[in-house]
C-alpha cells in the first residue's frame, strides 16, 4: 500500500506538467489557426511576426516546466550573446530533451519565438505537433539517400524572402547516442574508421546533408553557427560508465540536478562552403565535444568530472519569463472546458486537427 502510494506520488510528478503542456495544445492550435486565416492576406512577414509570439507563449510555459518546476542549474560555459541572431545551431544529440536545451539558450537571448528545427521525416505525424512545427519553419528531412537537398532549400529560401528571424537547430548525427545500443555506436565508429576520421568516443559520427545544405543556403543571412555541446550530470553509473541520458519524463522527475552547456559561436567566415571540406570540418568540430565530453565522463583528476573546462556561469531562468504564459494558457483552457461547447471543440481540435495536420504534411514537404 504504501509502495504504491510512493509510486503513484512519484509518477505526478511528470503526469501534471505532461498533462498542462499536452493538454493547452489544442487551445495554442485554435489560437494558432484563426491569425492563419486572418493573416491569408497578408505580407508573410507579418504571419511570421505573430507566430513567433505565439511560438513563445507556448514555450516559455514549457520552459516553465523543464526550469522552474524541476529546479535544473543550467550551467552555461563560453560564449552566449546576449543579443538575438540569426544562427544555425549545431549539438550533440543523446535525448529529446536536447529539443529544450534550445529553447533553455533562445529564451535567454529573447529569441525563443524564432527557434526553428530540422526534424527526421517521422515526427511530422505527431498530433497537432508535427503540423504545427512545419508551419513554423521546421524542416523534415529523411536520411541518407532519401535525403531530398532541393525540398530543404525551397524551404528555407521561403524562410529568408519572409525575412524570418532564424535560430535554426541541427542535430548532425541523425539520430541519439545511446550508450545501451552499442551497435549503434560501433558502426559510427566503424565508418570514421574506414572514412579516414577520427573515431569518437562519447558522440558519433555526425552526417554533413543538413549542415551543409541549411549554411550554404543561408550563408548570407545568418550571423553566426552556435556550436552547442551538452551534457546531463548524474548519466554515469557507479562503475563509472555513461547511461543513457533522461527522457523528458525522466527530466520532469527532477533526476538530472544540472545540465552543462557549452557553447562556440563560430562565423561564418571561418567555415569552409564546399560539402567535402565542410565535412572534415565539422567532424573536427565533434572531435573537440568528444574531448569535452571525454573530459566531462571520464577525467582522471575526479574534481575535473561533471564540468567543462573554463569559466561558467550558473544560469537562473527567472519566473517572469514563463509564468504569465502558463497562467494565460492554462487559463485560456480552463475556460472553454469549462463550458459544453467549449469541450466540444477542444474535442474536435484534437481529432480533426490531427487528421487536417496528416493530410498536409503528406503533400507538403
Amino acid at each position: 500500500m504504501l509502495l504504491s502510494l510512493v509510486l503513484h506520488t512519484y509518477s505526478m510528478r511528470y503526469v501534471l506538467p505532461a498533462a498542462v503542456m499536452m493538454g493547452t495544445a489544442p487551445t495554442y492550435v485554435l489560437a494558432w489557426g484563426a491569425w492563419r486565416l486572418l493573416s491569408a492576406v497578408l505580407p508573410a512577414r507579418f504571419y511570421r511576426e505573430v507566430d513567433d509570439r505565439l511560438y513563445t507563449i507556448y514555450q516559455s510555459m514549457v520552459l516553465f516546466f523543464f526550469e522552474n518546476y524541476t529546479g535544473v542549474q543550467v550551467i552555461i560555459y563560453g560564449d552566449l550573446p546576449k543579443n538575438k541572431e540569426n544562427v544555425i545551431y549545431l549539438s550533440n544529440h543523446q535525448c529529446t530533451v536536447d529539443w529544450i536545451i534550445a529553447d533553455m539558450l533562445a529564451i535567454r537571448q529573447n529569441a525563443l519565438g524564432h527557434v526553428r528545427y530540422v526534424l527526421k521525416d517521422g515526427l511530422k505525424w505527431l498530433p497537432l505537433y508535427g503540423w504545427y512545427f512545419s508551419q513554423h519553419g521546421g524542416v523534415y528531412v529523411k536520411r541518407s539517400a532519401k535525403f531530398n537537398e532541393k525540398e530543404m532549400r525551397e524551404k528555407l529560401q521561403a524562410q529568408m524572402k519572409a525575412e524570418t528571424p532564424m535560430y535554426l537547430v541541427i542535430f548532425p548525427e541523425g539520430t541519439r547516442y545511446n550508450p545501451e545500443i552499442p551497435k549503434v555506436i560501433a558502426d559510427s565508429q566503424s565508418f570514421a574508421e574506414k572514412e579516414g576520421l577520427a573515431i569518437l568516443k562519447h558522440v558519433l559520427t555526425p552526417r554533413v546533408k543538413a549542415t551543409h545544405v541549411a549554411i550554404d543556403t543561408m550563408k548570407d543571412y545568418l550571423d553566426a553557427v552556435y556550436d552547442v555541446t551538452v551534457a546531463y550530470e548524474g548519466t554515469v553509473d557507479h562503475k563509472g560508465q555513461r547511461k543513457l541520458a533522461p527522457s523528458m519524463t525522466e527530466f520532469l522527475c527532477k533526476e538530472c540536478p544540472r545540465v552543462h552547456v557549452f557553447i562556440d559561436r563560430i562565423e561564418l567566415k571561418d567555415i569552409p562552403e564546399e560539402q567535402m571540406y565542410m565535412r572534415r570540418w565539422l567532424h573536427e568540430r565533434f572531435e573537440i565535444k568528444d574531448k569535452l565530453l571525454i573530459e566531462f565522463y571520464d577525467a582522471k583528476d575526479s574534481k575535473r568530472r561533471n564540468k567543462f573546462p573554463g569559466k561558467s556561469v550558473h544560469s537562473k531562468l527567472s519566473l517572469k519569463k514563463t509564468l504569465p504564459s502558463l497562467l494565460f494558457l492554462g487559463g485560456l483552457t480552463a475556460s472553454m472546458l469549462l463550458t459544453e461547447s467549449g469541450r466540444k471543440l477542444y474535442v474536435k481540435t484534437w481529432i480533426y486537427g490531427t487528421l487536417i495536420g496528416c493530410l498536409w504534411v503528406s503533400i507538403k514537404p
